[in-house]
């Protein structure tokens, strides 16, 4: 027999507004999103909120909800399952999977307040990932681009050095855009008489901390701006007011994206986000020969199934193999 129904069209196994919290919300300290939030790392709770927003959203058929007025723990396999469905059905596998990832760790809360049985738990997140694989967001940033984007940072004061020392971060060191605001003075150590490289302390995903490490080149560009910024304590990549004078206060990663539009709109780049500079980083090394598995350290990625996405020779290879046919047509 044919479903005809798709999935978005199936009706949740009880009534929706059955899942609404109406009642006084519990403490901080017993609620589930809150616990689950308190766990992410500051740069990813952004995603996370969104994600957990639009679950609400979809189970409580509300483009309102608010995650925090769901009963979670009352979530059924069933309406995982519908709801793994529908998130099928509207967004790419990765999208899908990221917040059914987010689905199954507020369900975890849940169980650890023992909010939900064990078995309640498990027949819950029983649901498996979205098959299938998108190509990645976003675009590589070419190397005539970069300059271009360096250049416009030129002579443009302490916002100008302060904007060319976080594209030699974000490309010349790979950090994310919420890993690069983050940074304070004490994380740079500059290059030494030695020789020794330039270096960053960085807390990544998962409070991971690890190294990264600048080329002399973008050690310059960092070096230059501290020497206009100083070496007060406080953010590294601090603000620069309207009158061209340094705060020393933290940017959000939102300014950091304005500012990087900015700089590509004034150098004439097309639009670009500064985890392109992370993805032309991470691109950039692989094509230079760099194995993968040296990358995924620099980069900070917790598998190399991520970092084996940036990886551009497989398409370079496929164009060669490609170009090496012959079509005998000789028309127009």
């Amino acid at each position: 027999m044919a479903v005809k129904d798709t999935p978005a069209q199936l009706a949740w196994p009880i009534v929706s507004g059955a899942l609404a919290r109406r009642a006084p919300q519990k403490p901080a300290s017993q609620n589930p999103v809150r616990l689950f939030l308190a766990n992410r790392s500051p740069g990813s709770r952004p995603a996370t909120v969104h994600s957990l927003k639009t679950l609400a959203r979809i189970v409580l058929d509300d483009d309102q909800a608010d995650p925090e007025l769901l009963l979670w723990q009352q979530l059924t396999y069933q309406h995982t399952a519908a709801l793994r469905a529908i998130l099928a059905e509207r967004y790419a596998p990765a999208t899908a999977n990221r917040h059914l990832s987010m689905l199954r760790g507020v369900l975890k809360e849940c169980f650890r307040l023992d909010l939900m049985s064990h078995e309640q738990y498990t027949r819950a997140v029983d649901v498996e990932n979205v098959a299938g694989s998108s190509l990645p967001a976003g675009r590589a940033v070419s190397p005539g681009e970069l300059r271009a984007l360096v250049e416009s940072c030129a002579g443009d004061g302490a916002g100008g050095a302060r904007d060319a020392a976080a594209l030699a971060i974000l490309y010349g060191a790979g950090l994310r855009r919420s890993e690069a605001v983050a940074l304070v003075m004490a994380d740079y150590q500059a290059p030494d008489a030695s020789g020794d490289q330039a270096a960053i302390r960085v807390l990544g995903k998962g409070n991971r901390e690890r190294w990264a490490y600048l080329a002399a080149s973008s050690a310059r560009a960092v070096d230059a701006w501290v020497a206009i910024r100083g070496e007060e304590p406080g953010p590294l990549l601090c603000r620069v007011n309207k009158a061209g004078r340094v705060d020393v206060a933290p940017m959000t990663g939102q300014a950091l994206y304005a500012r990087i539009k900015r700089r590509a709109d004034k150098a004439g780049v097309a639009a670009m986000s500064p985890h392109d500079c992370r993805r032309s980083f991470v691109g950039d090394l692989l094509d230079n020969g760099v194995d993968l598995s040296t990358v995924q350290k620099a980069a900070g990625h917790a598998s190399c199934q991520t970092t084996a996405r940036y990886d551009r020779r497989g398409e370079q290879a496929k164009q060669s193999a490609v170009a090496s046919l012959h079509f005998p047509y000789d028309g127009d």
